[in-house]
């Protein structure tokens, strides 16, 4: 096993005491942002982009020289990331190496594109790569570095990577993306490392693209300070999650995506008996929002901005109406500060998604979801960059065969969503622990989702061409090819059932963004009209309480907060109860309501 060993100059920082401090800066999910520009709105971005992340580091080096620089995954990928894959090195990996990052942590998104582009990139960084848990199938040779150990004035930093084991469910479709490679236990492997590196190390750290909670499949990085307190820190990532925490006595911090922040991680150490020992360990997200970008970084980058706006700007098409009208359920602003329409209610973005995708996969029925919850198109010009913002991801298409059984277990996967209502809710919630692009929603078919019913057990009325879901019957499904892998990993579909690939047919253009422009310009002629089938509703919930509007005002007016999840991640994850609102207060019963003889009868 090769280790990588750097070697620092002395820092004149505690250069003459027994005592000495190690800084560790990390970035992570960065997805393709130099600039403070988010290409899919055609808009500054205030807290992303590395220009910003630059001038941090520059301030943070000065005042510790070294300082060891960590990114931490998905690089190369979203916000016209792919629009630069055909140069001999991606401008984002060049740009960690103009600011001299150390480490590069693989993340699942740096798989998207093909090994090809992965490993150019790979050895196109000027740091260490690393990964513990990938392997070349069938061997136990690791496919990069699984750590390295930083000498930094005589105290040795070991630093493991780590990245999430699904990839091959998440490039189910795409099996080129991973071949001849594995991807192993988030626990297994970080036992592996921690014995090969036993008596290595003075500080122990980990850069794991992981958050700080798990997915069904892997554990979070929670769980491994839970069981590995070992480590001095743990830099989280893949959540897009804003953490700075201290459990099982193991600092873990994230710093969001983008570039929301730069993490930094000091850790001070005294010297006993000839050893170093750690005695504290602090961290701190420091955020970009206010920092200027770096002048060098944006004139030496200033062709990817340019070729970026200009692609993000070319008109594909017309839009007659405006999609959803009121996209916050509330407040029925574009921002969605309380609740999404489009996840309680069937709406023409969703509905086009999958309009596009039965048409190129010739299916029966389509599922998809919405990975940004404000998602919209508005009257005007329809241009490449409203295609990105309804549908970020460089997701292709496939069309599988399912039985109309695990069609309708599918369904029931997907409405594990939505928390289950109780008495007196007035609003729909979601579920925290269901992360919003894990939930799908289908056309081709009329259904309802009964809230009042446990999860798995939601899905009423399905029909199909107006007569039943036959559960033995064969239904052709498009979908996208990530979660072509969910459900394959959920036993609901295998390869053979593929019947369609749009990767195949189109190559690059395959992708269902590209598709989306097709069907545009070459079916709808270039205009696209908002059309709503509302083949599917919620049911099994009472949202005509006659205190709707009022409580409704209150949040507006801020008196009632919605309540968001713990990561910060779901917004709505609890429904506004009446009676609770009557018990807090918050809310005056009349008399003569009926909400208010139903509360009495509630609490006799």
């Amino acid at each position: 096993m090769v280790i990588i060993t750097l070697f620092f100059s002395v820092s004149s920082l505690f250069a003459n005491s027994e005592e000495r401090v190690i800084t560790i800066l990390q970035t992570s999910d960065l997805h393709g942002r130099i600039y403070a520009y988010d290409y899919a709105t055609d808009s500054v971005d205030n807290d992303a982009g590395l220009a910003k992340i630059a001038t941090l580091i520059v301030e943070e080096r000065g005042k510790y020289p070294d300082a060891i620089l960590i990114d931490g995954g998905d690089i190369i990928q979203d916000n016209s990331a792919s629009l630069f894959h055909n140069l001999p090195v991606h401008p984002m990996i060049e740009a960690l190496n103009d600011l001299d990052y150390d480490v590069w942590v693989l993340g699942n998104h740096e798989f998207n594109f093909g090994l090809d582009i992965l490993e150019k990139n790979i050895k196109g960084f000027n740091g260490v790569v690393l990964s513990t848990n990938i392997y070349k199938e069938g061997t136990d040779e690791r496919y990069i570095d699984p750590y390295a150990i930083f000498d930094v004035n005589g105290i040795k930093v070991a630093i493991i990577g780590m990245i999430p084991p699904l990839v091959p469910i998440w490039e189910a479709s795409n099996p080129s993306h991973f071949e001849n490679l594995e991807f192993r236990s988030v626990v297994e492997e970080t036992k592996k490392a921690l014995d090969e590196l036993e008596g290595k190390y003075d500080v122990l750290i980990g850069a794991y693209h992981i958050g700080a909670n798990g997915e069904t499949g892997y554990e979070g990085v929670r769980e491994i300070a839970n069981a590995f307190p070992q480590f001095d820190a743990i830099f989280a990532g893949h959540e897009h999650a804003t953490t700075n925490e201290v459990v099982n006595g193991v600092r873990i911090i994230e710093p969001g995506k983008y570039g929301w922040a730069l993490a930094e991680v000091q850790v001070k150490l005294d010297k006993e008996d000839e050893k170093w020992v750690v005695k504290e360990v602090t961290s701190e997200n420091i955020e970009t929002s206010s920092v200027k970008e770096d002048p060098e970084i944006l004139e030496k980058y200033k062709f990817v901005h340019e070729t970026s706006l200009e692609d993000a700007n070319k008109v594909v098409g017309k839009i007659t109406a405006d999609f959803i009208e009121s996209p916050d359920y509330i407040t029925g602003e574009d921002a969605i500060t309380t609740m999404p329409t489009a996840q309680i209610e069937d709406n023409a973005v969703i509905d086009l998604i999958n309009e596009v995708q039965k048409y190129y996969a010739a299916a029966d029925v389509s599922s998809a979801a919405l990975f940004n919850f404000g998602s919209n198109l508005k009257e005007g010009d329809f241009k490449k960059k409203d295609v990105a913002f309804i549908y970020k991801y460089d997701n292709t298409l496939m069309g599988v065969n399912i039985t109309g059984e695990n069609l309708l277990k599918y369904m029931e996967w997907s409405a594990n969503y939505y928390n289950t209502c109780k008495d007196g809710d007035i609003t729909i919630s979601f579920n925290p622990n269901v992360r919003g692009y894990n939930y799908d929603m289908f056309s081709g078919m009329t259904y309802e989702i009964d809230l009042s019913e446990p999860s798995g057990s939601r899905i009423k009325n399905v029909l199909i061409d107006g007569k039943p879901l036959d559960k033995d019957a064969v239904y052709k499904l498009s979908l996208n090819n990530y979660r072509f892998g969910t459900l394959k990993s959920l036993g609901l579909i295998n390869d053979e059932d593929k019947y369609y690939d749009s990767y195949e047919e189109f190559q690059d253009g395959g992708r269902v963004r590209d598709l989306i422009i097709k069907y545009t310009q070459e079916v709808k002629n270039g205009v696209l009209e908002p059309s709503v089938d509302n083949n599917w509703k919620i049911v099994g919930i009472d949202l005509d309480s006659p205190y709707k509007e009022e409580v409704f005002e209150l949040v507006r007016e801020g008196v009632i907060k919605i309540p968001t999840s713990e990561d910060g991640r779901t917004l709505n994850v609890e429904s506004l109860n009446i009676y609770e609102l009557i018990d807090e207060g918050i809310i005056d019963a009349k008399d003569t309501s009926k909400i208010f003889e139903n509360y009495l009868l509630k609490v006799a």
